[in-house]
Order: structure tokens, then C-alpha cells, then sequence
């Protein structure tokens, strides 16, 4: 008797609970404040063209929307989170234990990371080298030997004679971005195998190799300055001689206002990150959640609609906004995945 009733509460649970997950009618989606204005024009246009309502989206950073599309399944967490990374192991670790066992990986384009300052200012030629130096933690001693100090670059012309005679101020995303992530992986980590007794930890001490390659100062050389990008291109308008750290499409959105420096000889422009000759370039996503497919409504549909031709294909209307297509076999291959719902690793 005792058992009958302890197993009818549960099953009563049971169906509250999904009752309960059934009732959201509109689709949740968090993450990265890069793929934020891809996925709006997508959502938006999706609201307007079918029957089910415009998803709502919110700018988290790809950090803190993996940590919130990981922590469960039910109407209380997200249906969709956008990444300007790749899902790391240990995400994949803790969507598992908290029940989120099927994720579905879905590629959407590439995007350049670009270094930028104010349009009224010249335009500047960097070097990976010179960022490393400028914005690290710890850099090398300036008399060549194998030893690390403390950054003690105040401005550009310290590190490079050719560069402006300036202080070095950068404004920067926060540690939950993916804008970061890949930054410090791609451009910082590419300036710091330049010197050969860095380079060869990796191999030999992978921990204090990263500590060195993605430590950012901490001395007011570089300024996390918050997930919202266009609040970093209004900083620069009022502040001609500091420099930003956005995605690509926000430079192509205000090229009134600032401009992209060049990047080991490199300018980022559209065709330079469609050919992958530009450095510091990324591929975009976003993860869904398996589980509530057929559960909140319109979720097979708004893939449909992110992964058409019309979308994300070499002529599709987030071209327009600066998002760099893949090829088209690529694109057909992701649709096709997509469509089929294949979790990651299968």
C-alpha cells in the first residue's frame, strides 16, 4: 500500500512536469553576443513567417549560456544556446550529469575577430607578436633570455618602434565570451609561440604553457568592458586611442565609426575571412537540446529556417549582416545533420 502510493505521487509528478515543460509555447535561446544579431534576424523573420511565435533571445556570452543550457532539462532552462566557440569537454561533462544527453551540434558560418580603433584615427598594422606583448600577463624579458616578467608595456611604441607612441588601453570581452575564448587562443596564443622557449611548454607543462599564452593583464592595459559589443564600438568613438576586440560583423555594422587593423599584414575584410588568410577567424554555432524537440513548439522549424540556402548560404540574407558563409556542400551537409537531429558524437 505504502509503495502504490509512493509510486502514484511520483507518476503524478511525472505528468505535472511535463505538462508543466509543455505549456512554454515560444522557444528559449541564451548565448553568445556574436551570434546574438544573426540568430534575431533569423528569429524574427521566423516569428513573421509561420505560425509560431518569435523566439526569445538573450546575450549571456557563449560561457554563461552553456553553463545555463547545461544545468537541465525542462521549461525552465533553454531550448538553444549560441556559441562563438565550440562547446569545450567539460561542458559536454556537465550537460550529461544534469540530465542533458543529447546535444546537437549546429555549425552556421565563420566570423573574424577583429582589433579595432576609431575611424578618425590612422589605421594600424599589427603583428600577433605585438598583441601577445601588449596584453599579456607575463611576457619575456626584454634582454632575450628564458625568463618571464611581469608586463611592464605602457605603450604601443614600447613594443614595436612602429607603432604609435600611445598608451595601451584595449577594451575586451569578459571571460564568460566566446569572443575571448577565441581570441586569446587564436591571437594571443599565436603571438606567444613566437618565442621558442614558450612554444616548446606546451609539450612539456601544457598548464603553465595556457597560463602564459591566455593570461591577460590585469593593470588596466586590457579592460573587460561587458558581452554588449556595440557598447565597445561607442567607446571608441569617445576614445580615439584605445582599441576594441569585437566580432567582424559589428565592425561592418559601424564602419562610420571605427576600422579594422590589420593583423600580420592582414586586413579583415569579408573575402580575407571566407579565405581563411585572415588570422584571427572562428567558426559559429549554436547547441540544442534533443530532449525538447517535439516539446516546445516550432523548434524543428526554426532549424529548418537557420540552416536553409535563404539563411546561411553564400547569397542568404545573414551575408548581409556580416556573417561569412560556409561553402555550399557545407552547408547542405550541416542541413542534412541537422535535420536528422544527430547528437554530438554519433
Amino acid at each position: 500500500m505504502k509503495h502504490s502510493l509512493v509510486a502514484g505521487v511520483v507518476l503524478l509528478a511525472s505528468v505535472f512536469s511535463q505538462n508543466a515543460f509543455a505549456e512554454r509555447n515560444y522557444i528559449s535561446i541564451v548565448g553568445s553576443s556574436t551570434v546574438y544579431p544573426f540568430s534575431t534576424v533569423v528569429a524574427e523573420r521566423f516569428g513573421k513567417s509561420t505560425k509560431f511565435r518569435t523566439p526569445k533571445i538573450e546575450s549571456t556570452g557563449s560561457g554563461g549560456g552553456l553553463k545555463l543550457f547545461c544545468s537541465g532539462v525542462g521549461d525552465t532552462t533553454p531550448d538553444i544556446t549560441n556559441a562563438s566557440r565550440r562547446i569545450k569537454a567539460s561542458e559536454i561533462a556537465l550537460c550529461a550529469k544534469n540530465g542533458v544527453k543529447d546535444v546537437v551540434e549546429v555549425m552556421i558560418g565563420f566570423d573574424g575577430i577583429v582589433f579595432a580603433n576609431a575611424a578618425s584615427n590612422p589605421r594600424t598594422s599589427l603583428s600577433r607578436k605585438d598583441i601577445f606583448l601588449a596584453l599579456a600577463k607575463m611576457v619575456p624579458a626584454a634582454d632575450g633570455s628564458a625568463k618571464l616578467i611581469a608586463n611592464p608595456y605602457k605603450t604601443w611604441k614600447q613594443i614595436n618602434p612602429a607603432l604609435a607612441n600611445t598608451p595601451i588601453t584595449v577594451l575586451g570581452p569578459p571571460p564568460t565570451s566566446g569572443t575571448r575564448d577565441a581570441f586569446v587562443e587564436l591571437a594571443m596564443e599565436g603571438g606567444c609561440t613566437q618565442f621558442p622557449f614558450i612554444k616548446a611548454l606546451k609539450k612539456s607543462d601544457p598548464d603553465k604553457y595556457k597560463a602564459i599564452c591566455h593570461g591577460l593583464r590585469e593593470d588596466g592595459g586590457y579592460v573587460e568592458a561587458g558581452e554588449n559589443d556595440n557598447l565597445i564600438v561607442q567607446k571608441l568613438a569617445a576614445s580615439p586611442n584605445s582599441y576594441g576586440i569585437f566580432g567582424y560583423s559589428f565592425l561592418e555594422q559601424n564602419e562610420d565609426k571605427v576600422q579594422g587593423s590589420l593583423v600580420d599584414g592582414v586586413e579583415p575584410t569579408f573575402g580575407n575571412i571566407a579565405a581563411g588568410k585572415y588570422p584571427i577567424s572562428r567558426s559559429l554555432y549554436f547547441y540544442v537540446k534533443k530532449a525538447h524537440v517535439g516539446v516546445i513548439p516550432g523548434i524543428e522549424e526554426y532549424l529548418t529556417e537557420f540552416t536553409s540556402a535563404r539563411a546561411i548560404g553564400e547569397d542568404g540574407y545573414l551575408a548581409d549582416k556580416g556573417m561569412i558563409p560556409m561553402e555550399e556542400p557545407r552547408r547542405r551537409q550541416v542541413a542534412a545533420s541537422v535535420k536528422a537531429l544527430t547528437p554530438i558524437g554519433q
